[in-house]
This record gives C-alpha cells, structure tokens and sequence, in this order.
C-alpha cells in the first residue's frame, strides 16, 4: 500500500543496501526508490559510493540527512513514487515522527551488538536508547515488526523488548 508521501515501507537495517534489500526487499515491495536517511552516511563520500553501486539497476536511490528527509517528504517530493525506507537505527525514524512524518509500521531487520546493548533476536541488539525510541515510535500508533526477509513470519517487535 502506497501511503500519501509515497513511502511504502520502513526498514530499521544497519547494512542499509545489501544482497536482501537489494533484491528480496525491492522486488516484493516493487519499490521505484531507496531512501537511505542517516546523518553520518551524507559526509561519507566512500560508504555512498558503495551504496550507489549496490542499488538494483532501474531504482532510484535518495542518500539523505533527516532534515532534509523530513523538508522533501513534507514538500510531497515522492508522491506517486513507491520509496523504501531505509534507516540504521530507531533514533532516526523518531527525528522523522517528531518533524512531522506520518509513518504508519517499522519493519526491525539488522541492528547489530553495541557496547551496552542486548541481543532480543538473532540479528538485533538494543540499547537502552533504542528501546526508550521504540517506545516513543510506537506511543504514536506505529506498528513495529521484526522480519529478516519478506518471506519470514512477522514477529511483533515490542514484545521481544
């Protein structure tokens, strides 16, 4: 389902691009474009090189910080567009709700062990601050989800917090 600013899917994947995303996640979603949003990845010239390269050819790919995510999302830059999501960590898609972006389910995929952190799932660590994110995304009616590839049973993610 296509919502109104043309996201139609929301990942939590600290490897952004990669072989899952890139082919399962993209052609069962049918995605036009990957939004990859994260602060850091915009000042690395490397990691966006990597991550143009891993696009599936046909798809366009936005690398973006999460003011400027939250400025062209407002301005209805992707309507029409079927736009994958893409973040590392829950802390960015709460910047996103808090400037005013309608997200209505977070797909958990990667988040890989941390100093402090606790493994809930096979793929997933959360620190302290992600759960208190979590918390805060789903205290706005957001659906959260752990699901590795599209074909997996989606598991309810706030349960295993």
């Amino acid at each position: 389902m296509v919502s109104e600013n043309g996201i139609i899917h929301v990942r939590i994947d600290e490897r952004l691009i990669h072989g899952q995303v890139a082919t399962m996640w993209t052609n069962t979603l049918k995605a036009s474009r990957i939004m990859i949003v994260d602060d850091q990845v915009v000042k690395n010239d490397m990691e966006k090189m990597a991550l143009k390269l891993a696009v599936p050819s046909g798809i366009k790919l936005s690398i973006l910080t999460a003011s400027g995510a939250i400025k062209n999302i407002s301005a209805n830059k992707y309507v029409g567009q079927r736009v994958f999501l893409i973040v590392k960590s829950p802390s960015v898609l709460r910047t996103l709700v808090e400037g005013g972006i309608n997200l209505t389910q977070i797909t958990v995929g990667n988040m890989s062990s941390k100093t402090n952190s606790k493994q809930v799932r096979k793929s997933v660590s959360v620190t302290d601050q992600d759960i208190k994110d979590f918390k805060y995304l789903r205290s706005k009616n957001i659906n959260i989800i752990a699901q590795m590839i599209p074909t997996d049973e989606p598991t309810n993610f706030m349960e295993l917090i």
